[in-house]
């Protein structure tokens, strides 16, 4: 028995917006400020758009960059772009101009979308980069600003009217092609280019819907970066539901509460750090909602409180963990029953462990770094997170050395330091090299980072080792407070104290904002660099 055309088809996300643009095309697809369209029109404008770039000489293989922000044009890349053959390659619009330009080099771009108001980045590292790319601008009356910009740039909505409605999409050949490129942060040494393929896509969006229980139109206030992860991938999920998407350029809580208010919005998602700016926000723009909203939140262990402030506003928080390698989100903090028998505080705890692998991600293990073995469920024991599944990236673009590193003995390493409950539910407890040993005790910065934040006036905390004559290294704390509020060093020192283990308090507190990637991760290398200065004066 052989593979035919009639029981055998490359999955590929981009089939998703066909079936629901027959199906329900007169349902809203996207809104966005004063505009809005149908899945039947997204559909069109998506067609279109392939077709124009083809005739300006984009062909199957080839990279095109997208530096924009959440808007329709953003999300219509992530099928039209594909629907040409191409690679789509969402970049960060925060990096600055010599990382974009080495992305550019790296990825080949051929052409390259950009949101007008970033256009001054672009053209500077345009100006570094070999590559060339044509330029297509989109212009987007909301933006802060309207650069001038060059005479031969392609007007993004030229792209739409001059594209061919009947163009027929290019399905690929082979679900294991390339689909999309994104690039890691990049918070040390050189971005790297992770490629994932159709079959992954597709496969990430049918475990979404299964995993968080999405049911069909939902209302999805996209608030993730879509350059993060292709948005977690939930520009193609909401397509297989033929849901809404609300689009939103930046995040601002006062915004965002209108948004969910204004268009009664079942679903959105977030690093805990907006959580965090939502669960602090001034009395006068925050509001609680008697109708439940889905919130899935990634990119960092998300301190309990954190989350036990967010469901009091109505909220019901899935913590999830992943990487840029596993498409985003293979590990969710699935609810048990038994957990609504628990406290407030409590079911935070338990909700913001990382948790049990996701439906379509085959096997998420601990394993102990010296041999290789799975940890025992004990709470205790620590290793690092291995994974395998269909949505593990395909490799690194132009590196088979960090490929192969990455994929040794089988599995993919994450580098994330983690034990297994009794339960079998996944609990980070750092990064490997953010372990502290003190006097030969293992200090997870985690964990005092979580106790740090149940203080009424800590807005943000980071915790990193600090040396130490005595006990070779002490945890050091980075307090952001919270506006208007006040708390001394002394004072911090002593609840950790109270609410932990006596020798796990940090032992030293900075005051001040804190360091973040462009991601929105704090950037725990620039304080390990901070507590070296102040060690040397």
């Amino acid at each position: 028995m052989n593979k035919n055309p009639a029981n055998f088809v490359p999955l590929t996300p981009i089939s998703f917006l066909h079936r629901t643009a027959d199906i329900y095309g007169e349902h809203q697809s996207v809104l966005y400020e004063n505009r809005s369209y149908t899945w039947r029109e997204s559909r069109e404008r998506c067609v279109r758009i392939a077709s124009s770039l083809n005739g300006h000489g984009v062909m199957p293989g080839d990279t095109v960059s997208v530096l924009a922000f959440n808007t329709p044009e953003m999300f219509e890349s992530h099928f039209s772009i594909p629907m040409a053959g191409a690679i789509l390659n969402t970049i960060n619009i925060r990096l600055d101009a010599p990382t974009i330009a080495y992305i550019f080099d790296d990825s080949n771009a051929k052409m390259l979308f950009v949101d007008r108001e970033l256009y001054s980045v672009a053209s500077e590292a345009l100006a570094i980069a070999s590559v060339s790319p044509k330029i297509v601008v989109i212009n987007d009356s909301f933006a802060s600003s309207q650069p001038d910009v060059s005479s031969e740039a392609i007007d993004y909505e030229s792209l739409v009217k001059n594209g061919d409605p009947l163009y027929s999409w290019t399905m690929p050949s082979d679900e294991w092609s390339p689909l999309s490129l994104s690039y890691t942060s990049g918070t040390t040494g050189k971005p790297k280019g992770v490629v994932y393929h159709h079959r992954g896509s597709y496969l990430m969006s049918m475990g979404t819907v299964v995993g968080w229980n999405l049911p069909n139109h939902p209302v999805y206030l996209y608030s993730v970066p879509l350059f993060h992860c292709n948005g977690w991938g939930h520009a193609w999920t909401m397509a297989a539901l033929a849901g809404t998407i609300v689009c939103l350029r930046s995040f601002d809580p006062e915004k965002v509460f209108s948004l969910l208010d204004e268009h009664r919005v079942t679903h959105f998602g977030g690093a805990p750090i907006m959580l965090n700016m939502l669960a602090n926000a001034s009395k006068e723009i925050k509001k609680s909602f008697k109708r439940e909203i889905k919130v899935m939140t990634a990119g960092a262990p998300p301190p309990a409180k954190v989350l036990e402030s967010m469901m009091s506003l109505g909220f019901n928080v899935m913590h999830v963990y992943g990487l840029t390698e596993t498409y985003g989100h293979i590990l969710q903090a699935a609810p048990q029953a038994s957990w609504l028998n628990e406290s407030p505080a409590e079911l935070a705890k338990l909700s913001s462990r990382q948790g049990v692998r996701f439906p379509m991600t085959e096997d998420v293990s601990v394993i102990d770094q010296e041999t290789g073995e799975r940890v025992p469920h004990n709470g205790e024991a620590i290793g690092e997170i291995v994974i395998r599944c269909n949505t593990c990236m395909m490799g690194y673009w132009n590196n088979l050395k960090a490929t192969e590193e990455a994929f040794a003995n089988g599995w993919f390493h994450s580098g994330d330091l983690a034990v297994i409950h009794n339960d079998g539910y996944i609990q980070i407890k750092d990064r490997s090299k953010d372990i502290i040993i003190s006097g030969g005790e293992n200090i997870s910065s985690v964990e005092v980072e979580n106790v740090l934040y149940q203080h009424p006036s800590v807005g943000e905390a980071a915790v990193v080792a600090m040396s130490d004559e005595k006990w070779g290294e002490v945890p050091c704390a980075f307090v952001e407070l919270k506006p208007n509020e006040e708390a001394s060093e002394d004072e911090l020192i002593a609840f950790c104290k109270d609410n932990m283990a006596k020798f796990k308090r940090p032992k030293k507190v900075v005051f001040g904002s804190l360091p973040k990637t462009a991601t929105g991760k704090i950037q725990k290398h620039e304080l390990r660099a901070a507590i070296k200065k102040l060690g040397e004066e």
